[in-house]
């Protein structure tokens, strides 16, 4: 596993890769900070391209993500990240909501807790993912961040528009 780090407005990133592509997006300072294992190795030019889209992603010039994704969860996991990566950007989507669009509308809690085992942060955009009354609930990377990236992707849009 290879990996780095990449600056935020709320605290560095950990990036980690390995042959298959991407495994780790964590905030390091996070409620729940996945740090480097000692076994792995840091390798800033490898993961260049990838903090280069982070980049432009947090200057809001960067909607979706074009990098080779390899997290390891189960199926029913694999399922819920997947249906995460179909939220647009800048819109959110309730528990309930993503129950009902893998078939499963009584699995609320499950998707609750495959969405917080999620470990590309941002990329597979779990913070997308409200309670159905709207309010913000459990994020990795705290409520906090959860309602910085969700204001950053509703306002990005704007910045197009400027001359």
């Amino acid at each position: 596993m290879r990996y780095s780090f990449c600056e935020s407005a709320r605290g560095p990133l950990l990036i980690a890769i390995d042959d298959d592509g991407l495994r780790h997006v964590e905030f390091i300072q996070g409620e729940r900070p996945v740090m480097p294992q000692p076994e792995w190795q840091r390798d800033d030019a490898a993961l260049a391209p990838y903090k280069e889209q982070f980049a432009a992603y947090f200057a809001g010039r960067l909607r979706q993500f074009d990098l080779p994704l390899a997290a390891r969860g189960t199926q029913f996991q694999q399922t819920v990240w997947q249906a995460l990566c179909d939220i647009p950007y800048g819109d959110t989507v309730s528990y309930l909501d993503i129950a009902t669009a893998i078939g499963n509308p009584k699995a609320v809690r499950a998707v609750g807790a495959a969405n917080g085992r999620n470990p590309l942060s941002i990329i597979v955009p779990c913070h997308r993912v409200i309670g159905r009354s709207g309010d913000l609930t459990g994020y990795a990377g705290g409520i906090r961040i959860k309602r910085w990236l969700l204001a950053l992707e509703q306002t990005a849009g704007t910045f197009e528009l400027l001359p």
